[in-house]
């Protein structure tokens, strides 16, 4: 897709299609409150336009909701698009994401491939981060699952502009438009990499993706496999590949900023694996063809790789993705077996740990990443995981998981989330849930029984994050978007890399 901002007067602007955002500015309430949609845009012409599809009463101007004209009066433009916002109490600059993905999914199957997003003309929604947001938004809405198809037809956007006012503060605009699109081009990839079957992307092919697009960015890559796990004596990571075909895949990414030799050491660890039958612990058959997406926070991590690299903001970060499929043969682990996971220290004995069930893996793996992180040099950690289907009965399918062992990195992370626009709910650790994973036979127990399932996964990563600095993603309930909506295709949903990129920004000298 190619991206352009524009400050020209959108009466002249000749385009496919136009799309003008609008609020709904209901205030009275009660049974004879009406919906009274109001258009945001600062050319008369427009309102004009408008005018009299507004005052039917058809349109109501909730939240991404479309209503189009043809050959609109007084417009160079062949088509306007006006789209909803919802009301106007309510609407934030995240609605506009939302308002651009839904004009580039409404554009996409009626063969429109260039259109031009007017931003809102309105106090509530300043200009910068709407252009922001409207070409992330734009960029995720033009994302399409079908890469397989025999009979894919190439329906993507041609040509995507954010038209802004002629008067704005145009430096302001266009770093936040090109911030915009390193991060929307960057959640996509991570997309791509959750969307690819395990066959098509094993750990090995993962490995391969992410030095390749370390390469591309300028990132330092390196990729290890069994022969480097046994070297650093990843005892749990290891015990998920052993019953796999396919090795595993321990990769490794830093972003080393020019003339930044001190301060944090930013150690992003994710969970990759690109298929998770459960191993002897095995899942239901049905749904499993989904278990491809159990990656989804290794990939988020690589995709947050890749924003960095670009926008360079000046901390250093350290990115470990521990890859494996997790698969039932004879060589698999069992219930009962006790593996010994790498020293966080070199003066210190791995920490040992009962097999309770060989599908909770992904604590398994992400251990020793967080345990080599520390190593490494890593000041403070984030992890990202689809770890526990608990999280998501705990949140369902609109928030996601956080927990963090220190408040202050917590906030951090927090505060990122009015920029992202992404849902995380801070949920609670606690030495009570800490002693429900205690093991009689080691020191750890890999699951700690059916109640807190979210939470005492999260302690099960504490007990290797220690006293450093840490938040723990759990992404499960989020990472795949079951139900299409009218903003973003059904799928892959990238979650995770816009909040973590506002993390490590935050951290910059």
């Amino acid at each position: 897709m190619h991206t352009e901002l524009s400050f020209a007067p959108l009466a002249g602007i000749e385009t496919e299609l136009l799309a003008v955002p609008a609020f709904d500015l209901q205030t009275a309430k009660g049974p004879d409150a009406k919906a009274q949609p109001t258009l945001l845009a600062a050319d008369e012409a427009v309102h004009s336009a408008a005018a009299t599809v507004l005052a039917s009463g058809e349109f109501k101007a909730g939240a991404n909701e479309t209503v189009l004209l043809h050959s609109p009066a007084g417009l160079a433009a062949r088509r306007l698009l006006i789209v909803g916002l919802g009301k106007q109490s309510k609407a934030t600059v995240h609605s506009v994401r939302g308002a651009a993905g839904t004009a580039v999914r409404f554009a996409k199957p009626r063969g429109i491939r260039e259109l031009v997003f007017a931003l809102p003309a309105s106090p509530e929604l300043p200009e910068a981060p709407s252009a922001r947001a409207a070409v992330e938004g734009a960029l995720a809405g033009d994302f399409d699952p079908d890469t397989y198809r025999s009979d894919r037809k190439d329906q993507s956007i041609q040509s995507f502009t954010v038209s802004a006012v002629a008067d704005v503060a145009k430096p302001f605009v266009e770093s936040a438009f090109a911030e915009g699109i390193v991060i929307g081009e960057s959640q996509n990839f991570t997309r791509s990499l959750v969307n690819e079957p395990g066959n098509k992307l094993t750990p090995t092919i993962l490995g391969e993706r992410a030095a390749a697009m370390a390469a591309e960015v300028g990132l330092k890559a390196e990729v290890y496999s069994t022969e480097k796990l046994h070297e650093l004596r990843m005892g749990a990571f290891w015990s998920v590949s052993q019953g796999s075909a396919e090795p595993p895949a321990l990769i490794v990414l830093r972003y080393e900023p020019d003339g930044v030799t001190d301060g944090p050491m930013l150690g992003l660890v994710g969970k990759g694996i690109t298929f998770d039958t459960g191993g002897i612990s095995i899942k239901p058959s049905d749904n499993m063809e989904k278990m491809k997406y159990d990656m989804a926070g290794g990939a988020a991590m690589i995709g947050a790789m890749r924003a960095i690299a670009l926008l360079k903001p000046r901390v250093r970060v350290l990115c470990i993705v521990c890859a494996a499929e997790n698969m039932p043969d004879g060589k698999a682990q069992k219930p009962g077996d006790v593996q010994t996971a790498m020293p966080i220290a070199p003066d210190r004995p791995g920490k040992t740990i009962e097999i309770i069930n060989t599908d909770a893996e992904g604590r398994l793996v992400l251990a020793d990443g967080l345990a080599y992180a520390r190593q490494l040099g890593a000041t403070h950690l984030i992890d990202a995981a689809t770890l526990t289907g608990a999280i998501g009965i705990a949140l369902g399918i609109h928030n996601a998981g956080a927990f963090s062992n220190d408040d202050a990195t917590f906030t951090r992370f927090e505060t990122g989330l009015a920029v992202s626009g992404e849902k995380f709910w801070r949920m609670p650790l606690g030495e009570e849930y800490a002693e429900m994973i205690r093991s009689d036979i080691g020191d750890i127990k890999n699951t700690g029984g059916r109640y807190g399932g979210a939470i005492t996964a999260a302690e099960f990563l504490h007990a290797f994050a220690e006293d450093t600095p840490w938040i723990h993603l759990d992404i499960a309930g989020m990472a795949w978007i079951d139900d299409a909506k009218p903003y973003i295709a059904r799928g892959p949903s990238g979650v995770g890399v816009r909040s973590i990129v506002e993390w490590v920004k935050s951290y910059a000298q």
